[in-house]
């Protein structure tokens, strides 16, 4: 498995992902396909979730691996009984899986978590002291924020993946010489749903003698992710973006600095030996395992629906489903592009190559009011707001990157312009019908205006009754 993220590769694999005709390929079947839900105008029609950046549908394959494990589940680890025998072997699999999954190196530790963002906090927990940490303003939340006790640097956003690369190899350069240092970098905009160069931003970041972790949560459910070949030193991903249900996460990557450091979370699993000291202490033995920062139950159905999904992907094709979202890609953004009073925000420019995540505003409509339009009038589930990349979006927006702001508010503070943007996202189990459904709307809006009355309810707009 092997992903180069420069743009002339990922480039080629949408090129030559023909395998199938992307426009007859069916999608892969998921949960909730065939759910239909009421329109304000009367009558229901089958519910077009094309908010995949924030959670993706589960795979119907991975809910019925689940549920063909449920009926054996037990506690992993210890535990004497044939099902928590099979539970552990199945748990531990599962690490092999995912590891395989991101093509690790032999001694990579792969670490179960919650989440990317639980993930990332793992990681900004187990820094060694002294740390500085490069973080670009275009960051997620949960990759810009966990670095709290680092010396961070807050990088500008760039406009090209070659200012990217610049911009970092003159922070590195300019950095207090020795001591351990860590970059931070998305795959793909949970925003604009560019690519970045990872690759290269690998390269610039290990000839200063810096680390590097991919915040891959966008990225991993739609490109492979090879961590030998991007030659990044971590990666983290959430389940809930890679079709698996809530509640499960990954970090995988180098054990050097997670063996070191104090457990994440200290408890039971975590630790081999627990004893009594004579002053009326405790000595404790840990892990150096991954079990280390695993502490706890751990969630063994989660974990299991993360291998379950990496399998099922791999077994798909990624040439194949990649094909088939570049199609998707090219609908959307085409049939926007027919709409004058639509912007598309974007760093890179319209050539860059991209994810199914698109983000966009519209002349004359706030953006809540829109999204609240496309669910009640067309079945239509978006997402709207500053998608926790608050400093991202506003300076797409044209606003001051630091002003504040609250997740989805469409209302602004005082004295504060009212920003906010929509995002469709989509991914493998979206059918043509979903983004043709969702450009007729975009036009039908724009040109005719909302069919119904709404009203701002605790922050959001919803239909007048």
């Amino acid at each position: 498995m092997s992903a180069s993220l420069n743009t002339a590769a990922v480039a080629t694999v949408a090129t030559v992902a023909t395998a199938v005709d992307p426009a007859c390929a069916e999608p892969l079947a998921v949960l909730g396909r065939d759910v239909t839900v009421p329109l304000v105008t009367g009558g229901e029609v089958t519910y077009a979730a094309l908010d995949y950046a924030a959670s993706a549908p589960a795979l119907q394959r991975v809910w019925d691996d689940v549920a063909a494990y449920a009926p054996y589940y037990g506690s992993v680890h210890r535990g004497a009984g044939y099902l928590s025998q099979l539970s552990t072997d199945l748990f531990e699999q599962s690490r092999v899986t995912v590891a395989e999954f991101l093509d690790c190196r032999p001694a990579d530790q792969v670490v179960f978590t919650r989440s990317t963002t639980d993930s990332l906090n793992l990681l900004a927990a187990v820094l060694p002291a002294d740390c500085q940490v490069f973080v670009f303003e275009t960051e997620h939340h949960a990759s810009l924020l966990p670095w709290v006790d680092a010396r961070v640097t807050y990088l500008n956003a760039p406009r090209t993946p070659a200012e990217a690369v610049a911009t970092l190899e003159r922070a590195l350069a300019d950095r207090e010489p020795g001591g351990p240092a860590l970059v931070c970098v998305t795959g793909a905009s949970n925003v604009t749903g560019e690519l970045w160069p990872v690759k290269e931003l690998a390269a610039a970041a290990h000839a200063h003698g810096a680390r590097i972790v991919l915040d891959a949560a966008q990225l991993a459910p739609h490109h492979p992710v090879s961590v030998q070949e991007l030659d990044v030193d971590w990666v983290a991903f959430s389940g809930h973006k890679l079709y698996a249900p809530f509640g499960s996460g990954v970090l995988a990557g180098r054990a050097d600095w997670l063996q070191e450091a104090q457990p994440y979370l200290a408890g039971g699993g975590a630790s081999r030996k627990v004893a009594r000291r004579e002053d009326g202490g405790v000595d404790v033995e840990w892990h150096t395992t991954a079990a280390r920062h695993e502490a706890g139950s751990p969630n063994v159905i989660g974990v299991y629906s993360i291998a379950s999904a990496c399998k099922a992907l791999t077994e798909a094709g990624f040439e194949n489903l990649v094909a088939r979202e570049q199609h998707l890609i090219a609908k959307v953004r085409s049939g926007l592009a027919e709409v004058p009073a639509v912007r598309i925000l974007s760093l890179f420019g319209d050539d860059a190559p991209r994810v199914g995540v698109i983000s966009f505003v519209v002349d004359g409509w706030n953006s809540s009011h829109f999204a609240a339009a496309l669910s009640a009038e067309y079945g239509i589930g978006v997402r709207d707001g500053l998608f926790c990349a608050h400093p991202l979006v506003r300076t797409l927006l044209g606003s001051e990157p630091q002003a504040q702001g609250e997740c989805g508010a469409p209302e602004a503070a005082p004295g504060e312009r009212s920003l906010n943007a929509i995002r469709v996202s989509f991914g493998a189990g979206t059918p043509d019908e979903h983004v043709d459904r969702f450009v007729r709307a975009v036009k039908e809006l724009v040109a005719d205006g909302a069919k119904w009355q709404y009203r701002t309810e605790e922050g959001r707009c919803v239909p007048a009754v």
